[in-house]
């Protein structure tokens, strides 16, 4: 196994600040104490558990942005996809708004302290609810290892999230 990543907090007042464009003002400091570092449940699992640190509850329809307070650094030439809980995806058809979460490893130096953001929205199709106590595993993050072009020649300087590269 290579050992090429570490999962971090961000600062409490990255944390605040992001929690309040979710959720409001109140009760980040709370959610940052329950904000836990992924973690594999067994040593075969490929994936790591990301944590609510709040509690969710989704009707059939419904999103959510979720701040998790976690950042990762990677090794230059690594990435780490970010895919729902399989059992969530199974059962409530949980989805992530863009499929899968790409995280780069030059997204750990963006001016948000590269703070990992899940949206997920509950799509089932059989009227159930998402319920999801805080601390509860809702994703999960598999570092994936990629290759470039023999004549790649990208120069740019990452500096944030969604739409930071131009796209």
């Amino acid at each position: 196994m290579k050992r090429i990543a570490r999962f971090e907090k961000v600062s409490r007042e990255r944390f605040k600040e992001d929690f309040a464009d979710t959720f409001g003002p109140e009760g980040w400091e709370e959610a940052y104490d329950r904000a836990a570092l992924p973690r594999r449940a067994t040593a075969g699992s490929a994936g790591y558990d990301f944590v609510t640190p709040v509690p969710v509850c989704l009707k059939p329809g419904e999103s959510v942005k979720i701040p998790t307070g976690i950042r990762a650094y990677m090794e230059e030439g690594w990435v780490l996809q970010i895919y729902p809980r399989s059992g969530l995806g199974f059962k409530y058809r949980l989805q992530m708004n863009n499929t899968v979460g790409i995280i780069d490893s030059d997204y750990y130096s963006s001016d948000n302290e590269g703070h990992i953001f899940i949206k997920i929205t509950n799509d089932s199709r059989e009227g159930k609810t998402v319920e999801l106590p805080a601390g509860s595993g809702f994703a999960q993050g598999i570092f994936m290892e990629f290759g470039i072009t023999a004549d790649d020649d990208a120069g740019d300087i990452r500096n944030g999230g969604f739409g930071s590269t131009g796209i």
